[in-house]
């Protein structure tokens, strides 16, 4: 929980500040930026901490596969929908996508060395190496 929930937090305090910063975006942009980025990132992560194995040689199931698709689909598809107002979405300029769509590249990234680093740790302490070999 640790060292997911801190990273998760890096990259949410990441996507505020590009949103403000570098795309001094209006509170509605924000809003979208910030839910679409934080919901297809969250259900991409799942995808990248469920195995030992690097998420790309690491094969998953059908149905989790198909529900992560959905997800991120119907989160991208949101703000340009009558729905969207009912949140206080508005579509985004391709410009604002384009970075979200690296904050979470950046994010899968980071998230996979955390995972290596995380089980190196967790073999060690499950098998520490003889002192005296």
């Amino acid at each position: 929980m640790l060292t997911f929930g801190i990273l998760s937090s890096v990259f949410d305090y990441l996507t505020f500040g590009v949103l403000l910063v570098l795309l001094h975006a209006s509170m509605t942009q924000f809003r979208t930026g910030w839910f679409v980025e934080s919901v297809v990132s969250a259900s991409v992560v799942v995808l990248v901490v469920r195995s030992r194995r690097a998420f790309y040689r690491s094969k998953p199931g059908k149905a989790l596969l198909i529900a992560t698709l959905i997800i991120i689909s119907v989160t991208f598809i949101l703000p340009y929908t009558p729905l969207a107002g009912v949140f206080g979405f508005i579509p985004l300029p391709p410009s604002f996508l384009l970075i979200m769509a690296a904050i979470i590249i950046l994010y899968i990234i980071s998230a996979e060395f955390a995972k290596r680093i995380f089980y190196r740790r967790a073999t060690l302490e499950w098998h520490p190496p003889d002192k005296f070999q």
